[in-house]
């Protein structure tokens, strides 16, 4: 059974021994130093937190004027709108390419035209597909922007160009969220070159008890989870988790520049960054019909419900506070529509079944209405997919690997 959410990067051996995860204050001091080596910056501007949008909040306003513009792509989540607000700055959503998933460079170019306070452009490399770095600094440039990476989808991963993502920006922030890059279930960390954390964005505490609580057991209560969906009891299982306050939505997790990362979770974090993954986060495709083909997908034991993204900002639940101008931006919304993903931390004879059960399903990004777009796509774009899968890695990946 495959899932993408309930710790699924926690088999149980790795989920007991986070519930038995311990370090002192020293852990998180060392996680900071290696974060400072890898991401070339002084150790004094490095800071590690509870919870990823803190992280991301503090890296904006080390560098961020008040009531500055943040560039958001349109394909995104509540967590770092909420995170671009909580650093005093304005949300500026542009539109996305469907197929690599990135700035589509019309759009933003246009956006950038009318910021008149100023810019900053938050580069996500959603669901880790690097984005052209060198085709955006030359726009940025352009526009005298400055550029932030958000490393919560991409950590370990290189740009085109060979360059680690996270070295580039005037600043990077991390999460260490279920799901994300590195995963320690909750926690973040704030890495900047061009700026200076503010002395009031310093943590001064723990995380609370119940806080810590959930921490430590959300592993093995996904766990249960996972096994209470191969008999149907999925829903009931997860719903009273929640109920009982076991367990907390990752939408709606703290944003605290007080709270610090515990030292059980700075240690975990120390150990998965010596050994980051280098593909995509998520393998993903585009389909038709997608309300019909996941119920269908469920009942042959593939539960691939819990999409990055399923609305432009998730989860759709918060549209109204994300405020996101829906008419304006087509090829977000198309993606939004019709993408599904796949974990790629499993192995290959557990994913191949899946991909060739939605093949008929398949369709193209291409041509959208509305859009910014003037070319077509083509058939070229199936060769995107064999990057997806990993079939045809970049020769700089393939040199790091090696």
């Amino acid at each position: 059974m495959i899932f993408l959410g309930q710790a699924s990067n926690y088999r149980f051996r790795a989920a007991w021994h986070h519930l038995w995860m311990h370090g002192g204050q020293q852990e998180a001091e060392r996680l900071k130093q290696d974060l400072a080596k890898k991401y070339q910056a002084d150790e004094d501007q490095v800071e590690v937190y509870h919870t990823g949008r803190t992280a991301l909040a503090v890296a904006l306003k080390a560098v961020a004027k008040p009531g500055m513009a943040v560039i958001v792509p349109g394909l995104t989540c509540i967590a770092v709108v909420r995170a671009v607000r909580a650093a005093g700055c304005v949300p500026a959503y542009v539109d996305i390419e469907p197929e690599g998933l990135g700035y589509d460079w019309k759009s933003l170019d246009k956006k950038l035209k009318v910021c008149y306070n100023g810019s900053i452009i938050l580069v996500q490399n959603t669901l880790g597909r690097a984005l052209d770095m060198r085709k955006l600094e030359e726009i940025a440039k352009k526009h005298k922007s400055i550029i932030v990476e958000d490393l919560a989808h991409c950590a370990g991963r290189f740009y085109p160009d060979g360059r680690e993502v996270g070295t580039v920006g005037a600043a990077a922030a991390l999460s260490f969220g279920k799901g994300k890059a590195l995963d320690t279930i909750s926690g973040g960390a704030v890495v900047v070159r061009q700026g200076e954390i503010l002395d009031d964005d310093r943590p001064t505490r723990r995380p609370s008890r119940g806080d810590r609580w959930r921490d430590r057991w959300y592993p093995i209560l996904g766990w249960l989870m996972r096994g209470a969906c191969h008999i149907g009891l999925g829903k009931i299982v997860t719903g009273g988790f929640l109920k009982l306050g076991w367990i907390a939505r990752s939408a709606d997790a703290e944003l605290d520049t007080q709270v610090g990362l515990t030292g059980g979770q700075a240690k975990l974090a120390r150990e998965q960054l010596r050994n980051l993954p280098k593909g995509l986060l998520r393998e993903y495709y585009y389909v038709r019909d997608r309300a019909e083909l996941l119920p269908s997908l469920a009942r042959r034991g593939y539960h691939l419900q819990e999409i990055w993204y399923d609305a432009p900002v998730s989860p759709a639940r918060y549209a109204d506070e994300a405020e996101f101008p829906t008419e304006e931006y087509p090829q977000t919304i198309w993606a939004a529509e019709h993408i599904i993903n796949l974990p790629t931390w499993y192995e290959e004879a557990k994913l191949q079944p899946v991909r060739e059960m939605i093949k008929p399903c398949l369709v193209e990004p291409k041509a959208i209405p509305g859009s910014l777009t003037e070319q077509p796509k083509t058939h070229e774009t199936s060769t995107s997919h064999k990057h997806q899968h990993g079939q045809s890695p970049s020769k700089q990946e393939e040199e790091k690997k090696s």
